[in-house]
Parts: structure tokens; C-alpha cells; sequence
């Protein structure tokens, strides 16, 4: 069994793969002063939940954007006795063409998830190549376009709608701190309803009005993939996705681990 891990900066999520199928998967919020032994448990804890013998874990792939809590689960893997683990970024096989400038400053996850869309949604419907945008919607949103020859051309950045939540209700002292939900109008009755559909809603135009912008960018047909913690949340509210994959960031772990077996 394969064990990805992904390392990000508000949830690490971590899933068990049997060859292709995904048979477990769990997560916890990330703490960056985590240490190997209290890693250790967690991950002895939750396999243990699952049924899932630690001796049947042969191998992990990790990705993370926190250097300090990726250390720690690396010390945690080795007290596991899990030996084979591959730390994915920019120069480890992934089947992308990087054309980020550097390739280094590409974020090791926007990789993971531009290849596991290429691989699931780089094809339409009649076997023929594809663009592909995905959105990631998570501590940060972020864009990632994949072209129909499998080349990362790059994206866009914002701070993710969490981030924008907490920052109006910490620096507005009157707006107090709202459910996180699609109201049912754009036009709020009420304070909470006007804050539901600043926040949901707005951040739903930000994400269609990007995704625009990006299709005018390059020609062709072009795929829209949505994953990250408020992708289920904004499905409803944003028109032209074509797919939303709750695990598309353990999905590309996987691919990327098969690509770097020995031939």
C-alpha cells in the first residue's frame, strides 16, 4: 500500500492507496510545531481506525508547503519503519513540462494537482488532447493552467476565501464573524446575509471572472476542474465546471510516485 501525504498549510491529508483505489483517507489541522513522536501516534492511531497494518504500508509520497511540519512527518515515517518515501517538487518526474519562471518558485502542490487533472480531465469526451484550468480552493485560491501538451503555462494566485473571512471580521470590529454558506439572494437582508454574499458569492464571481480570463489566453477546447476544502461550497454558485475531485491532490501523489518507480 502507498501512504500520499499532503502537507498544507491550514490541513495536512493523507490517503491510502491499494494499487489505484483510494481505501482510506483522513486529515488534521496542521500544526507547524508538530514533532515526530506525536505524528507517529496520530498516524499509528488513525491506520489502526481503518484496519490498516502498518507493516502493509510500503511505501509514502509527501507534498508540503510547510518546511518545519514536513520534517517532522518525515522523522515519523522513519519511526514506522516506512524507508521508501518520495518528497515531490520540481525536479522529480511528473510528466509536466514547467514553464514557470524559475520552475523552483512553482508550489510543489500546484504541481500535484496540475498533473492529476491533466491525467483525469487533459482528455474530452472523444479521446482528444485538451487544455485544463484548476482551481484549487484552499488556504490560498489558486489557477493553474495545463495546456493539451501537458505543459504548466502558469496562473494566478488569491488569498483564499478562509483567509478573506477572518481578515474583514479581525480589522471591522462591527461585522461580526459569519457562517461560511451560499445565501439564498445576492442582496443580504440582514448583516450576516450581506457578509454571506460579499464572501461566498463574491469569491464565486472572483473564480468565474479568472477562469475567463485565463480561456482567453489560449485556444482550443479547455476543461475546468475545482478541488480544495471550499470547492463543494462554491460548486453550486460557479457556472462551466466541468468536475469537482475532492482528492485530486492524493490522486496526483499517486501518478507522480508511479512515474518515479525505477523502469
Amino acid at each position: 500500500m502507498l501512504l500520499a501525504i499532503d502537507v498544507g498549510n491550514s490541513n495536512c491529508t493523507l490517503g491510502v492507496f491499494r494499487g489505484e483505489v483510494l481505501v482510506a483517507e483522513f486529515r488534521r489541522v496542521t500544526d507547524r510545531s508538530w514533532t515526530g513522536d506525536e505524528l507517529t501516534s496520530f498516524l499509528r492511531r488513525e491506520l489502526r481506525l481503518r484496519s490498516i497494518e502498518i507493516r502493509q504500508i510500503s511505501a509514502a509520497v509527501l507534498v508540503s508547503v510547510v518546511p518545519s511540519a514536513s520534517l517532522s512527518m518525515l522523522d515519523a515515517l522513519r519511526s514506522l519503519g516506512v524507508i521508501n518515501t518520495l518528497v515531490v517538487g520540481h525536479e522529480v518526474r511528473t510528466g509536466l513540462i514547467l514553464s514557470y519562471e524559475p520552475p523552483s518558485e512553482l508550489g510543489p502542490d500546484r504541481i500535484v494537482v496540475g498533473v492529476a487533472a491533466q491525467h483525469l480531465y487533459g482528455q474530452d469526451p472523444q479521446g482528444l488532447a485538451r487544455a485544463v484550468i484548476v482551481v484549487d480552493l484552499g488556504t490560498a485560491t489558486t489557477f493553474d493552467l495545463i495546456s493539451a501538451r501537458a505543459e504548466h503555462l502558469g496562473g494566478a494566485i488569491a488569498p483564499g476565501i478562509g483567509i478573506s473571512s477572518d481578515a474583514l471580521h479581525r480589522r471591522a470590529e462591527r461585522l461580526p464573524c459569519a457562517e461560511l454558506r451560499v445565501p439564498l439572494r445576492a442582496v443580504g437582508r440582514n448583516t450576516v446575509e450581506a457578509l454571506q454574499s460579499g464572501i461566498v458569492l463574491g469569491h464565486a464571481s472572483l473564480v468565474e471572472g479568472m477562469v475567463a480570463r485565463i480561456r482567453a489566453e489560449i485556444e482550443g477546447p479547455i476543461a475546468v476542474v475545482m478541488t480544495g476544502g471550499f470547492a463543494q461550497l462554491l460548486a453550486s454558485s460557479i457556472e462551466r465546471v466541468d468536475a469537482v475531485h475532492d482528492s485530486l491532490m492524493l490522486e496526483g501523489l499517486r501518478l507522480i510516485f508511479m512515474r518515479n518507480l525505477p523502469s
